[in-house]
């Protein structure tokens, strides 16, 4: 165990950090498919959708495991596999060969760094699980900030198949350290504070109206989180953009996303989950909304920013909310299973926006739908039991 629990932060951090930053990079990779194979941009969102799905699909189970077995032995085989898969996409040379990789070791890799890392972080700061669940989506962030624009680099200076493979390598070193950092504390906070007055178990979580509106909520805004940071490195591409400029796109998300982390993270100790993801929620909707309308540079990058602060947000707000809902006894397993929720959504999104372009050849009406479905998720948060009346 480690003699320190902000190695556990440390850990997670890192996990976040390659993980995502890694998943975000692959689009990146979309000019190239684009070139060598004629891939279409719906095809190429289709495969990042499947990791989505199997993302969420698994994000129970390895809950669930973790819950029991601890997290070390997890995010070990998870690291492991999310190394290997992104390697191996130097490899790929069709279709089929891709959904396998996303659908297998690239998805189970993403399975664990939000359910296991963000459990494990409420288990051993009961009172901080705010601000600390926000300093470990900080490695989100800065993931963002700077894997893209490193992938950019490599792919023009080696090669797309090169680049995959130096990605996946240090991801796979990275990942399968922060593992060994990670474990439980010995005793476990029976409760997470206020709203249940005792630990709630799976069973009696999924009986209940509050599982089922985090879970909506969930679903609604996911397909914005997953699906703007995927298409909106192209999208400025398709507006004028060089790769190397398009690629900052994703590092203003993520710079934004810094702050939106660790103020939210101070904001749901200080007022509670359901206000903090309230505004979360609105700021998410009306940013969606003008990205309708930006279609300059300078404009993209102010819009962008409050996106990135919601973005930041709303990974940062699920996990200690879920935890001061329903305590810690079964938190991995419902948290897991509120992100598979999102995972749904989040696995269509991509897809239906490369759709839309495939259709039109734009993003704007993709946008208009993801701003009113953000918007449909606001009004189900302002509808969210206050503490102590759940």
């Amino acid at each position: 165990m480690p003699q320190s629990r902000y190695a556990i932060v440390l850990g997670a951090g890192l996990t976040q950090f390659s993980v995502i930053g890694l998943f975000f990079a692959y689009g990146l990779f979309f000019k190239s498919f684009e070139v060598e194979f004629g891939w279409s941009r719906t095809l190429m969102s289709a495969v990042s959708a499947l990791a989505v799905f199997m993302m969420g699909a698994l994000a129970a189970l390895t809950g669930r495991l973790a819950d029991r077995f601890g997290p070390r032995p997890v995010l070990l085989v998870s690291g492991l596999c999310y190394g290997l898969g992104y390697a191996l996409i130097s490899q790929i040379t069709a279709p089929w060969q891709m959904f396998l990789l996303f659908g297998t070791l690239l998805g189970a890799g993403l399975s664990t760094h939000d359910v296991v890392t963000l459990s494990t972080v409420a288990r051993w700061f009961e009172k901080k699980r705010g601000i600390m669940s926000g300093v470990v989506k900080v490695g989100t962030a800065l993931g963002q900030v700077t894997l893209p624009p490193l992938a950019a680099v490599l792919i023009v200076a080696y090669g797309w198949r090169n680049a995959a493979v130096i990605l996946g390598v240090g991801a796979g070193i990275v990942l399968m350290t922060a593992a060994l950092m990670m474990s439980h504390p010995r005793s476990i906070p029976a409760s997470g504070g206020a709203v249940v007055r005792s630990s709630t178990d799976f069973a009696a979580a999924r009986r209940s109206r509050l599982f089922w509106t985090l879970c909506a909520i969930q679903f609604l805004f996911f397909p914005a989180v997953i699906a703007i940071p995927m298409h909106i490195a192209v999208h400025g591409m398709d507006l004028g953009m060089t790769s190397a400029r398009a690629a900052t796109l994703l590092s203003v998300i993520g710079g934004a996303s810094v702050a939106g982390r660790l103020a939210v993270g101070l904001l749901v100790d200080r007022i509670g989950g359901k206000r903090a993801m309230t505004l979360c929620i609105g700021i998410l909707a009306t940013s969606l909304a003008l990205l309708v309308v930006a279609v300059s540079p300078i404009w993209l990058y102010a819009v962008l920013a409050g996106y990135g602060i919601a973005h930041g947000g709303m990974f940062t707000v699920v996990s200690p909310t879920v935890a001061g809902y329903f305590g810690m006894r079964a938190h991995g397993a419902i948290f897991g299973a509120v992100l598979f929720s999102g995972t749904i959504g989040g696995s269509i999104g991509p897809v239906l926006t490369g759709l839309v372009f495939d259709l039109t050849g734009s993003y704007q009406l993709a946008f208009a739908g993801m701003a009113t479905l953000a918007a449909i998720g606001l009004g189900l948060a302002i509808t969210l039991p206050k503490p102590g009346k759940a």
